[in-house]
C-alpha cells in the first residue's frame, strides 16, 4: 500500500466514522416540526443561556487572554484551562461545592436570600464554566499573532495602553477572537454534565436541548431523534457561518 493510499484510507474511515453517526441522526429524524412544548421551551432556552454565557465569557476572557498572550503566566493559564479536562459530573460537583447553599460562596449568598442552584441563573453559570477556556485559548492566539512593534507605533504616535488595544490589538485579533466565541458558544449549548448537576433538569427552568434530548429517550427515541437533529443543523449553520465569516476576513 502506497503512503498516499494510506493517507486516504485513513481520511475515508475518520470521515465515515463522525459522518455516519450524525447522518443516521438525521435520517431518523422525521418529527422537526411536531417538537412538544417542552421541547420548544428547551431550545428557547438553551440559546438564550448560550448567548448569555458567551457574552460574559466574552466580556470577562478578553481582557485575560490578552493578558496571557503579554506575559508569562503558565500556572495560571493552566489554572483557567482545568474545566476542560474536569470529568462534566466532577465540574457540576465542583460548582455545587462552591455556590450550592452550603458551598464556600454559595453559603454567604444564601444569607442575603440568594439560591443560585436548580435556576436559570445555574445553567447560564455551568456553560460559562466550561466554556471561558476555549474562549481564552483561542483568543490569547489571537492576540498573540498580534505584533508588538505595531502596538509600540502607536504607543509613539500618542496612544495610551487602552486606546492601542481598542484601536490596534483588537482588531487585528479578531479571527481568534471570533473563532473563541464560535467554540464557547457552541461548548455552551451542547453542555449537559455539569448542568444536570448543578441546574438540574426542570422543564422550562433549566431544561436545555441536551437535558431535553435525555429526557426524551427515556419516553420516545423518535422525539429524541428529532431533537438530536435540531441541534445538529444548528452547529452546522454555525460552523457554516463561522467558516463564511473565516474565509472572507482572509480575501479582505
Amino acid at each position: 500500500m502506497s503512503f498516499r493510499l494510506l493517507l486516504w484510507a485513513c481520511t475515508a474511515l475518520a470521515a465515515s466514522f463522525v459522518l455516519l453517526p450524525v447522518l443516521a441522526v438525521l435520517a431518523g429524524a422525521g418529527g422537526i416540526a411536531r417538537l412538544e412544548q417542552e421541547a420548544v421551551a428547551a431550545v428557547k432556552l438553551s440559546l438564550l443561556t448560550a448567548t448569555l454565557s458567551t457574552l460574559i465569557v466574552a466580556a470577562v476572557g478578553t481582557p485575560v487572554a490578552y493578558l496571557l498572550s503579554r506575559a508569562e503566566l503558565r500556572l495560571l493559564e493552566t489554572a483557567l484551562s482545568l474545566p476542560m479536562v474536569l470529568p462534566p459530573a466532577v465540574a457540576g460537583i465542583a460548582l455545587l461545592a462552591a455556590f450550592g447553599r452550603e458551598g464556600l460562596v454559595g453559603r454567604y449568598l444564601a444569607e442575603v436570600g440568594i439560591s443560585l442552584p436548580f435556576t436559570t441563573a445555574a445553567v447560564v453559570i455551568a456553560q460559562s464554566f466550561v466554556a471561558l477556556p476555549l474562549y481564552v485559548r483561542s483568543a490569547r492566539a489571537g492576540f498573540a499573532s498580534v505584533s508588538r512593534n505595531l502596538e509600540g507605533v502607536a504607543y509613539t504616535l500618542g496612544a495610551g495602553e487602552l486606546a492601542t488595544f481598542l484601536r490596534v490589538t483588537l482588531p487585528l485579533a479578531k479571527g481568534g477572537i471570533l473563532a473563541g466565541i464560535v467554540l464557547a458558544w457552541s461548548r455552551a449549548v451542547g453542555e449537559f454534565g455539569a448542568t444536570i448537576m448543578f441546574a438540574g433538569n426542570l422543564a422550562g427552568k433549566t431544561q436545555t436541548m441536551p437535558l431535553a434530548v435525555y429526557s426524551a429517550l427515556q419516553v420516545s427515541m423518535q422525539q429524541a431523534l428529532a431533537l438530536s437533529a435540531l441541534l445538529v443543523l444548528l452547529s452546522l449553520a454555525v460552523l457554516v457561518t463561522f467558516e463564511g465569516v473565516s474565509r472572507r476576513q482572509v480575501n479582505a
